[in-house]
C-alpha cells in the first residue's frame, strides 16, 4: 500500500456519522476535509430553507417538495427521512461518482436515515455523542439558534438517537474537541488500512 495516511484506494469508502444537534459534528466533519483532499462530505439534498450564509450546492441541494418527491419517484436517494418537518435524501449518483474518483465520503445524517443506508450500503457506522444531556443542552441555548421550544425538542430527539448507539461500529464522546478530532481521524486511517480493503486499489468497479 502506498505511504500515504489517506487517499490510496482507487475505490473511496463510505463513513456514516450520526449526533445529535449541537454535538460538533461540523466542526470535526470540516477538520478532516481540511487535513485531508481524500475526503470529502456528502451534499445532501434537503426541503428546509437555507439559513443565513448557506450556499445551494454547496451546503445542501435545496429543492421544494415537489422536487424532492419527484426524486423519490424516480429512485433517486440512496435513503431519505423527515427531520423537524423537513425532508433530507443522498443521491445514489452523487455518491457513486465521487467514491469511483477515490474519495472517502462522509454521510452525516440522522440515526433514521443511518438505520436504513446499513441494510444498503458496506459503510463504517461513527456516532458523535455529548458527555451528557445537560451538556447538550448547555450548548443547544448557547447557540442561539432555536427558541426554548425547538431546543427542548431536539433535546428529546437526541435521547432517542442516542439509544441507537449500538447500531454502529464506534461511539466517540465529543466533551474535548481535539481528543474527538484525533479519534475520528485515527478511524478513517484505521479503516483505509484494513487488509479487505487492498483489492480496491485497483479496482474500478464503483459499486455499493
Amino acid at each position: 500500500m502506498a505511504g500515504k495516511l489517506l487517499g490510496n484506494l482507487s475505490q473511496g469508502l463510505i463513513f456514516v456519522v450520526s449526533a445529535p444537534a449541537g454535538t460538533g459534528k461540523t466542526t470535526l466533519v470540516n477538520r478532516l476535509k481540511k487535513e485531508f483532499n481524500s475526503v470529502i462530505e456528502s451534499i445532501s439534498c434537503t426541503t428546509r430553507k437555507p439559513r443565513e450564509g448557506e450556499i445551494d450546492g454547496q451546503d445542501y441541494h435545496f429543492l421544494t417538495l415537489e422536487q424532492f418527491k419527484a426524486k423519490i419517484n424516480i429512485g433517486d436517494f440512496l435513503e431519505y427521512a423527515e427531520v423537524f418537518g423537513n425532508y433530507y435524501g443522498t443521491s445514489r449518483e452523487y455518491i457513486l461518482s465521487e467514491r469511483s474518483k477515490g474519495k472517502h465520503l462522509i454521510l452525516v445524517i440522522d440515526t433514521q436515515g443511518a438505520m436504513q443506508l446499513k441494510k444498503m450500503i458496506d459503510a463504517i457506522f461513527i456516532f458523535l455523542q455529548p458527555p451528557s444531556i445537560e451538556t447538550l443542552r448547555d450548548r443547544l441555548y448557547k447557540r442561539n439558534t432555536e427558541n426554548e421550544e425547538q431546543a427542548e425538542k431536539r433535546l428529546t430527539i437526541a435521547k432517542e438517537e442516542m439509544a441507537m448507539i449500538d447500531h454502529y461500529d464506534y461511539s466517540i464522546v465529543n466533551e474535548d474537541v481535539e481528543t474527538a478530532y484525533h479519534v475520528l481521524r485515527s478511524i478513517l486511517i484505521a479503516e483505509e488500512h484494513r487488509v479487505k480493503n487492498r483489492p480496491l486499489i485497483n479496482n474500478k468497479k464503483g459499486e455499493l
